[in-house]
């Protein structure tokens, strides 16, 4: 008799430390039990504008969106990508000073992205950009334009920390530093969500299992790092092993209280400076 699984649609971006994550899950390493797990890989901010639909059980979702999606999404205790004294950067192809940025034109991955949000309140004001797909912005700023559009500076997120530099690109701020700076906690990037309609047991269940594969790829890291290196950008295995140690570690198997410290921190700073219409008090599966 053929047993019918409850399927789990799973989004996560096409980036080594998500690929990472998901090793175990998508090559079928760990026993699922009665879910069935699909996997999408779409860059972040369309996640964040999918999830307002609630269409995937587990999603890779911003901080910053999930202040909007607190109605129907929950946040999984592992599987978070935290900048523990790094980031989200900003890069130009000229020095220049924070303050500087004032009145310049940036390249930005999504308005709903924590990058964003950091940067919103690096700034404490709002600033010009052009959306630009994560992975087209080191391009856009050394060309100066996109889309007919000029660009002055880029926001950059995931591998692009690690090579922008081979663009002689200068940095300008690097947020994950800024952050620690003035709050002494590390930044909350991103996290995996799960679907609050899906009902305690599974929840429960698609978290246990998520942890599982987090487990399994930092317990098994040649072959998971083999796997993640497809989706590397640029990468050369000696920088794909430092950019997966950067996004998974500790902080990725639990916030912890100091992590969930950050994201209560993050949300509360982003609601002062009017950025997030309400106080999001975040919500995470035991």
């Amino acid at each position: 008799m053929t047993v019918t699984k409850q399927p789990i649609r799973v989004g996560h971006s096409p980036d080594p430390d998500d690929a990472f994550m998901f090793y175990a899950l998508a090559k079928d390493k760990i026993e699922t039990g009665p879910l069935e797990f699909t996997h999408e890989l779409v860059d972040i901010e369309t996640l964040n504008q999918r999830a307002f639909s609630g269409e995937l059980e587990l999603t890779a979702v911003s901080i910053h969106a999930y202040a909007f999606l607190q109605d129907k999404y929950m946040l999984c205790s592992c599987g978070a990508s935290m900048g523990d004294g790094y980031g989200p950067m900003v890069v130009a192809r000229d020095e220049m000073s924070v303050a500087d940025l004032t009145g310049k034109t940036l390249a930005v991955p999504g308005k709903l992205t924590s990058a964003f949000l950091s940067l919103r309140l690096c700034l404490g004001q709002d600033f010009d950009y052009v959306l630009v797909p994560f992975d087209e912005i080191i391009p856009a700023v050394v060309a100066g334009e996109y889309d007919g559009k000029a660009i002055d500076a880029g926001l950059i997120i995931h591998e692009g920390q690690l090579t922008y530099g081979d663009q002689d690109l200068k940095l300008i701020v690097d947020l994950g530093v800024w952050w620690q700076q003035e709050t002494g906690l590390p930044l909350p990037l991103g996290a995996n969500a799960v679907r609050k309609d899906l009902g305690a047991e599974t929840i429960s269940e698609v978290q246990r299992l998520l942890k599982e594969s987090i487990e399994y790829g930092l317990d098994h890291r040649k072959p998971a790092l083999d796997y993640a290196l497809q989706y590397g950008r640029d990468l050369d295995d000696s920088r794909a092993d430092k950019f997966v140690g950067m996004y998974v570690n500790d902080w990725t198997r639990d916030f912890g209280d100091r992590g969930r410290q950050a994201v209560r921190e993050f949300l509360k700073r982003g609601y002062e400076a009017g950025v997030l219409p309400e106080l999001v008090e975040p919500e995470f599966v035991d």
